[in-house]
């Protein structure tokens, strides 16, 4: 708890002196009642009095005033709110693997179905992204409030050769921080051309590489996140590991799904056969970098109530947030609940 006007908390000083009023009323109120003994004589064939009850409605009433001065000094408290600026993307596996049909109707029919149901429970000012990714990524959807481009988007997915778990994870990286260049290395045996490389034209200069940003704590970037859903091992691209530590770098967190077993599946279609076999640790390994988290599902339903858990817990940031407003109320109540008590069992305010 903090206060805007720091200031203005002297005025809590007043609070002693009105306790010596309330004291210094009661011992005129004893000794006036002492000058008329046949008043006391009544009181005493009456019976016993208010006794402590006539205290309570000054005690709430202090109360109220104290919640009063606390909000002219404009109290402002650290909550978690939903994130009103926050992008996702979300980074889908559309290789092969994923026309299979353990789950029913399909791998992909079912990741398609839980990211729709996903994109629908998002608030309306949360932008989101599709980024797809095979044998390369691309970013299918940019990040848009429009609900209706984005299920559009997940209905033109379509299957492709090889995975490439971390050039997803780069892509959407790429797109929350499009004014910066991820140098990340691909192994020669991951990449789809050996002989590829990189380099300046015949004659001219290298380019002067760009200043990097110093690394943040992980997990600190609170304007966006990646979710990444994959039921396969990385066969291509950059190095998950390698991306992820970039992402760790710019404190956005990678929260990771895996769809499927650890123990793989042979997966035949198109003439050829394959297996499918995830690959958790990497998956996990991302997510902890990141300060994410890791999840497995075996069929729909659990890929379902992933979605949904992610839905509870992504889109949130802890922001100062200033509460004069409830302490107001808090000590109009408190004064109310004084004036209330005090007439009706004494018949005066007070």
């Amino acid at each position: 708890m903090t206060f805007l006007w720091m200031h203005m908390l002297w005025a809590l000083l007043i609070l002693p002196l009105v306790v010596a009023a309330y004291l210094h009323l009661l011992k005129r109120r004893k000794r006036h009642a002492l000058r008329y003994a046949s008043l006391s004589i009544v009181r005493e064939a009456v019976g016993g009095g208010p006794g402590l009850r006539r205290h309570i409605p000054p005690l709430l009433f202090l109360a109220a005033l104290t919640v009063m001065l606390l909000a002219v000094a404009r109290p402002a408290a650290v909550i978690t709110l939903a994130s009103q600026r926050a992008t996702v993307l979300l980074a889908m596996d559309v290789s092969g693997s994923m026309r299979a049909r353990d789950v029913e109707p399909s791998r992909i029919e079912a990741a398609k179905a839980a990211a729709k149901g996903f994109i629908e429970e998002q608030p309306r000012d949360v932008r989101l992204g599709l980024v797809a990714f095979a044998g390369s990524a691309f970013l299918v959807q940019a990040p848009t409030t429009n609900r209706d481009q984005l299920t559009e988007a997940i209905d033109r997915l379509e299957l492709q050769r090889g995975t490439a778990t971390g050039s997803g994870i780069l892509v959407a990286l790429q797109t929350l921080f499009p004014e910066e260049e991820f140098d990340v290395a691909t192994p020669p045996w991951m990449r789809e051309d050996p002989l590829a490389g990189g380099g300046a034209a015949l004659g001219e200069a290298p380019a002067a590489p760009k200043p990097k940003p110093a690394p943040v704590p992980p997990g600190s970037y609170r304007s966006g996140l990646i979710a990444v859903m994959t039921d396969g091992a990385t066969t291509t691209g950059p190095d998950p590991i390698e991306v992820a530590r970039l992402a760790a770098d710019h404190g956005v967190r990678v929260f990771t799904v895996g769809f499927g077993s650890p123990e793989g599946e042979v997966i035949g279609f198109g003439g050829w056969r394959a297996r499918a076999q995830l690959d958790e640790e990497s998956l996990k390994a991302v997510a902890d970098m990141t300060k994410g988290q890791y999840f497995r599902a075996t069929t729909s339903d659990e890929l379902k109530a992933i979605y949904r858990g992610l839905n509870r817990q992504l889109i949130s940031e802890r922001r100062e947030v200033e509460v004069t407003a409830w302490f107001a109320a808090v000590g109009a109540a408190l004064a109310l609940a004084a004036a209330g008590l005090s007439m009706l069992w004494f018949a005066r305010v007070l």
